[in-house]
């Protein structure tokens, strides 16, 4: 992938964010999750997993707006089906790239579960691409230990979506429009409850619901 297409609601991050190396290279021992990560979740990454992202500036000044199309790419349901994201036309979608072993992923997943809860109504899914190579056990046993409620269990263990998104690392969370366009993204993970980026949700992935939008279940 290219550049992003910037406009920024802020800038507080960019410069460090375009620092950090593309690829997924093996996460260094620093980077990798603490061991009070909870039951349910492994406390490292696999070698040749992707990067864990820091973040290092308020949530909305790292929501990059853009506008381009989103490229195809697979991804798995918790029972190994094939899926894509037009399984998902017509609705909004939040994209989120992240794995069980990520401590920031581990921090921003109930908050990415009540935003799921806010905005199923208004026609917006999140979808999260778990990268993790246990797939469905690993994920499942994690939300149980969470309490997650609200969100579906989605695979992508060999990094397809990361790489067709040209994602730096994990957390990354792209936020798709109803017509299939990718409108935003943040690098590192974020309060997704909070009043300001559920406002951003709703305004760059649609808003009010539309008639005759699908809803992979």
């Amino acid at each position: 992938m290219g550049g992003f297409g910037r406009r920024a609601l802020g800038t507080g991050a960019l410069a460090s964010a375009a620092s950090l190396s593309m690829g997924f290279p093996e996460r260094p021992a620093s980077a990798r999750a603490p061991s009070s990560v909870p039951a349910g979740a492994p406390s490292s990454a696999p070698s040749g997993a992707p990067s864990v992202v820091p973040a290092q500036a308020p949530a909305l000044g790292r929501l990059v707006e853009n506008e381009r199309p989103l490229p195809a790419f697979g991804f798995t349901d918790a029972g190994g089906a094939p899926r894509g994201v037009a399984d998902f036309a017509g609705r909004g979608l939040v994209i989120n790239l992240w794995a069980t072993w990520c401590a920031p992923c581990v921090a921003e997943m109930p908050a990415l579960d009540r935003l799921q809860a806010a905005v199923a109504a208004e026609g917006i899914t999140v979808l999260p691409l778990s990268s993790d190579r246990g797939g469905r056990a690993v994920v499942e046993a994690f939300y149980a230990a969470r309490g997650l409620q609200h969100l579906a269990v989605w695979l992508d263990p060999r990094g397809a979506a990361q790489r067709a998104l040209g994602a730096r690392g994990v957390p990354t969370t792209v936020l798709v429009d109803r017509a299939g366009r990718e409108r935003a993204r943040l690098e590192g993970d974020a309060p997704w409850d909070r009043a300001d980026l559920v406002e951003a949700v709703r305004r760059l992935c649609g808003g009010a619901a539309t008639a005759g939008g699908n809803e992979a279940t």
